[in-house]
């Protein structure tokens, strides 16, 4: 039976853990993004970085998801790529090199139409730096140190 929200819409409810894996239920867990987050892009960048500096990627791919999920048009491709790094960093953590790399990858493509005029002060060189530093390594282990600036 799978856990559903006050609408019966299905929602995990188990707890998770820094890296977004699923803990038993009544285990303590870390406690993850509102549903419904909603701020403004400076705040959720602001958010993110935070979260990237606290080693919380998956924590950050939800808020960059969330940015993504109610970004104008021109902006939604910008924000999937962003969460797309914090999902990879978050394979990187989980031990899964295999995935890191097809979602980093998919992240630089993403960036790139964003490099000559990011929105909102976003640093999509240094990002696209980084990641590519990433990809470029022979091994990704899970304590691969990762250094990334998203302003």
């Amino acid at each position: 039976m799978r856990d559903r929200d006050d609408e019966g819409r299905a929602r995990n409810a188990r707890p998770r853990d820094a890296y977004g894996r699923p803990l038993p239920y009544g285990a303590d867990g870390v406690p993850t993004m509102p549903e419904d987050l909603d701020l403004p892009p400076a705040e959720a960048l602001a958010e993110a970085q935070r979260l990237l500096d606290a080693d919380r990627p998956f924590h950050a791919h939800e808020v960059l998801e969330a940015a993504w999920k109610r970004a104008p048009d021109g902006e939604r491709e910008l924000w999937r790529s962003l969460a797309q790094v914090a999902v990879g960093i978050t394979h990187v953590r989980r031990g899964n090199p295999r995935g890191a790399r097809a979602l980093l990858g998919r992240a630089v493509a993403g960036l790139a139409p964003f490099a000559a005029d990011p929105p909102h002060g976003v640093d999509v060189a240094g990002v696209a730096a980084a990641v590519n530093a990433l990809l470029a390594a022979e091994d990704l282990p899970p304590a691969t140190p990762v250094r990334l600036s998203l302003r």
